[in-house]
């Protein structure tokens, strides 16, 4: 969980660039590959699993949602990490990655976020140089400080040795991340004065280039880190939207050039879902809404179905958070949606917008983004309608369409 879409490069890369706008990593958006979009659209996926439906088919779902993106002119795409939730698939970043890289070509790929103090930084960057010889110049690293998960999980990813170590030691984690990935690696405790522990592939091995490294965060710590440092930030606006403001105002007001950004960049994370018929469209938010509803109680699970979501038996108080929810997804025809997010570009000043949908089936998600290029004119978005034919396993093997929608 970022008006060129570029994003900044590792060391050695090099671009012409308008005065105050990021350094820009290959397949940065230029002009007319915008549309009409005010900024560049990218997305954000869950692996949503829905009521019925199994990881696995949930995965398949994501791979085809970065086929559609890719060919509707989306500029990125990102999958999160999230564990212990049975109504996300999304746990392993860089194992989806990999697989995604190679179901594509162009579209950049990246992980929206990492958590990573649940992970040790050489590891990270080893994995993110990985994918990024795998897909050069396509790939991101967003890093956000929390867990993604309740606290027994987040001790059983990280052990209990680590786990004071959490939020608060955030920015030693990326600045050791950092590191690794510069190939500038810290000193060794304890050893002599010049080992060092790299990260391969990164550049003790000739690595050209290295991710660029966003920050992810619903807060303002996180806003502020990232502009101290430099770095691009991307908020979660889907879930702290009374934060949006602020957060990127303490941004822009702690930003220090850096050697990779001259400029503050920032990219807002908005839950939209676009369709021809609008009841429709609100029956598939609904389910959304009824399992952050379910989540947020204590009872986290798949997302419910539109009959569900439609019969559930709601107290007026769960009727007063879910109808809260509901204004907080842009969601209506391509036409509504578009001057929705017009309008949040405009009262934010974000560089770029990313989709996320939350609903019980992919069909009306991946609709939905194909809707909204259209409406955008994205470069290639004409025909890109999915149908759900073509849809194949990996080694060819047809599957069914994406689910629901």
């Amino acid at each position: 969980m970022s008006h060129t879409g570029s994003v900044p490069p590792g060391p050695g890369a090099a671009e012409e660039r308008e005065p105050g706008t990021p350094r820009v990593a290959p397949g940065a958006v230029r002009g007319g590959a915008l549309g009409n979009a005010p900024v560049p659209l990218s997305l954000l996926e869950l692996a949503t699993v829905g009521e019925g439906v199994s990881p696995e088919r949930a995965l398949l779902d994501t791979v085809e949602a970065a086929r559609v993106a890719e060919a509707s002119g989306y500029h990125r795409l990102w999958v999160a990490e999230h564990h212990g939730l049975p109504g996300v698939a999304s746990s392993s970043p860089a194992v989806l990655l990999a697989h995604l890289a190679a179901h594509t070509s162009r579209i950049r790929l990246g992980s929206g976020g990492v958590m990573l103090p649940n992970h040790a930084p050489l590891l990270i960057a080893e994995q993110f140089g990985t994918l990024e010889a795998l897909a050069p110049g396509r790939i991101d690293l967003g890093l956000g400080r929390a867990p993604g998960t309740d606290g027994l999980t987040a001790a059983a990813l990280r052990g209990t040795d680590r786990l004071r170590e959490g939020a608060e030691d955030f920015p030693r984690q990326v600045a050791e991340l950092v590191a690794f990935l510069d190939g500038d690696p810290p000193p060794v405790p304890g050893a002599r004065p010049d080992a060092r522990v790299h990260a391969v592939p990164g550049p003790v091995t000739g690595a050209v280039n290295r991710p660029p490294v966003w920050l992810l965060g619903s807060s303002g710590y996180s806003a502020e880190l990232a502009g101290r440092l430099g770095l691009p930030f991307a908020f979660a606006h889907h879930f702290a939207a009374r934060h949006t403001g602020p957060a990127l105002e303490l941004y822009r007001a702690s930003f220090r050039p850096s050697a990779v950004l001259d400029a503050p960049y920032s990219m807002i994370a908005v839950s939209a879902l676009a369709g021809e018929d609008e009841t429709e469209v609100r029956r598939q938010v609904m389910t959304g809404a009824l399992a952050m509803l379910r989540l947020r109680g204590g009872r986290p699970g798949p997302v419910p179905t539109p009959n569900e979501a439609e019969d559930h038996p709601y107290t007026a108080l769960e009727r007063e958070v879910v109808e809260s929810r509901l204004a907080e997804v842009v969601h209506g025809t391509p036409d509504a949606v578009r001057e929705g997010l017009n309008a949040l570009v405009a009262s934010t000043g974000a560089d770029e917008l990313m989709i996320t949908t939350m609903v019980h089936g992919a069909g009306a998600r991946l609709r939905g983004y194909a809707l909204l290029a259209r409406a955008y004119e994205l470069p290639g978005a004409e025909g890109t309608l999915p149908a759900g034919a073509g849809l194949r396993a990996p080694g060819g093997v047809p599957v069914a369409p994406p689910t629901g929608g």
